[in-house]
Formats: C-alpha cells, sequence, structure tokens
C-alpha cells in the first residue's frame, strides 16, 4: 500500500470518536458553568425589564387619572369662578336698582317738600295781601268816616286804595 496523505483507518475513527466525545463533555461543562448562568442572567434581565415596562405603564395610567382629575377640578373651579361672578353682577345690578330707587324716592321726596313750601310761602304771601287790605280797608274806612264825604269823594279814595294795592292782588 502506498502511504496516502487521508487514511480511513480505525486509530481515525478512534480519534474522531473521541474528539466527539471531548466536544459533547465540553459543551456539558461549558452549559453547566457558562449557559446556564448566562440564562438565568437573561431570565433575571428579562424580568426586570418586564417589571420596569409595568411601572411605567402603571405610572403612565396613574399620570393620565391624575391629568383626568385636575382637569375636573380645574372644570369644577371655572365653573365656581364664573358662579361667583355671575353673583356678584347680579347682587350689582340689585346695589344699582336699590340705589336708583332711593335716589327716585328721595328726589320725589325733595319735590314734594319744595312744592309744599312754596304752597306755602304762597300762603303766607295770600294772607300778607289780605292783611295789607284790611288794614287799608280799615284806614280807608276810618278817612271816609272822618271826612264825611260824598260818595264821588268816597269812590275817588276806593280808587286810589285799590291804584296803590294793584289790580292783580285782586284778580288772584
Amino acid at each position: 500500500m502506498e502511504p496516502r496523505l487521508f487514511d480511513l483507518d480505525l486509530q481515525l475513527l478512534a480519534d474522531a470518536g473521541l474528539m466527539i466525545i471531548a466536544v459533547f463533555v465540553l459543551f456539558l461543562v461549558a452549559s453547566y458553568f457558562l449557559f446556564n448562568p448566562v440564562r438565568e442572567m437573561m431570565a433575571k434581565r428579562q424580568e426586570k425589564i418586564k417589571g420596569e415596562l409595568d411601572s411605567a405603564a402603571k405610572d403612565q395610567e396613574d399620570a393620565r387619572l391624575l391629568k383626568e382629575q385636575y382637569e375636573g377640578k380645574l372644570h369644577d373651579i371655572n365653573k365656581e369662578a364664573e358662579e361667583i361672578l355671575s353673583d356678584a353682577r347680579k347682587r350689582a345690578m340689585e346695589n344699582e336698582n336699590r340705589i336708583v330707587d332711593q335716589a327716585k324716592e328721595e328726589a320725589a321726596r325733595i319735590i314734594e317738600r319744595a312744592k309744599t313750601e312754596a304752597e306755602l310761602e304762597k300762603q303766607k304771601a295770600m294772607d300778607d295781601v289780605k292783611r295789607e287790605m284790611i288794614v287799608l280797608a280799615s284806614v280807608m274806612a276810618g278817612k271816609v268816616v272822618k271826612e264825611s264825604i260824598d260818595t264821588t269823594v268816597q269812590e275817588s279814595l276806593i280808587n286810589d286804595t285799590l291804584k296803590e294795592i294793584g289790580e292783580s292782588t285782586w284778580q288772584s
């Protein structure tokens, strides 16, 4: 037989079998010492990431609920502010109407008092004129009696007295 570069013999098969067994044992040892810890580390990492995602989702839901709560409170506050402003406007209008009514009543009382005072002054003036007329009439009567004159002189005295008093006094 000639020497060959590659010869399939029993030694080669035994070496190949031994090599396969060594690789398999090496794989088992590596699996026990390397692959399992890496798998456990990956599982822990995966659980941690899942927990963080769940926590983030919970935080996001809490934030959404909190936002809805604040928006509801803001809406209620705006509504309450509008009610307060509306109530203030209503009270201001009522106050304004009350003040205007009081002013009108006061003006009516002042006008009525002025009319009453004017009427009293007019009555007083008329009473003064009547007193003057009575005084003049008594003076004239005294003159007539004193002089005992005839009717023409008496009529001229009456006309003179009337001119002194004024014709407007007799007409009012």
